[in-house]
């Protein structure tokens, strides 16, 4: 993990960004940047996953690809950065598990949020340890049209858990953008001008990524 350790009097406010970033595009960091300079976080932490769960039956791009797109993103917003954890632990990647280790990497000093579009959050008791994420975190969901978060049966689902205490509710400029759309167009030879950054439009050109098995940007 290369996310640096902070030595502090007091606690400092860790927002936590984790997907699979397949690729990362302009909503994920206006999530970000919005989430930062609202609720006063001290950093941002970028966590691209390393062998998604919920994604077993799609193909991922690899890892070291996925991390090389988020560090070109945040590379100009001293807010940001980006973390291995996820990428370097063996085995599924569980966010319960990713808290748990980031509040022993910052040795309890760090207050950590969550960030999480509303239509992940309202699966949250399908996750695994729902109670350990919001016990180890605060939830800051980001609305989308067309969503709800059914707060009463998360927290009839948690019982033992103040909901109300712990979820923090974010409205954000509506940017629809999808990774998945990326990907298609990529392959469809579609523009993905001014919907990722360039350095990352530039290193999906020069990888070849995305596009269909058997074919090439530079094939006759």
């Amino acid at each position: 993990m290369n996310t640096a350790k902070t030595k502090t009097n007091k606690s400092i406010k860790l927002g936590i960004m984790g997907g699979t970033f397949d690729p990362i595009h302009n909503g994920h960091l206006l999530i970000a940047n919005e989430a930062g300079w609202r609720l006063e976080l001290d950093k941002v932490v970028f966590i691209p996953t390393g062998d998604p769960p919920h994604k077993q039956d799609q193909d991922i791009t690899p890892a070291a690809c996925r991390l090389d797109m988020v560090r070109l993103a945040i590379q100009d917003n001293p807010l940001f950065e980006a973390s291995t954890i996820e990428i370097d632990r063996e085995g599924l990647s569980y966010t319960a598990q990713t808290l748990e280790a980031l509040h022993e990497e910052y040795e309890g000093q760090a207050d950590l949020y969550f960030i999480i579009g509303v239509d992940a959050a309202a699966d949250l008791l399908s996750w695994n340890e729902p109670d350990q994420v919001v016990t180890r975190s605060k939830l800051v969901v980001v609305d989308r049209p067309g969503y709800t978060l059914p707060l009463d049966k998360l927290q009839a689902g948690l019982p033992e858990i103040d909901l109300a205490d712990r979820i923090i509710l974010l409205h954000v400029p509506l940017v629809e953008i999808a990774s998945r759309e990326i990907r298609h167009r990529v392959a469809q030879g579609t523009s993905i001008r001014y919907l990722l950054p360039e350095e990352v439009s530039d290193y999906i050109k020069r990888e070849e990524i995305y596009l269909p098995k058997g074919t090439s940007l530079n094939a006759d």
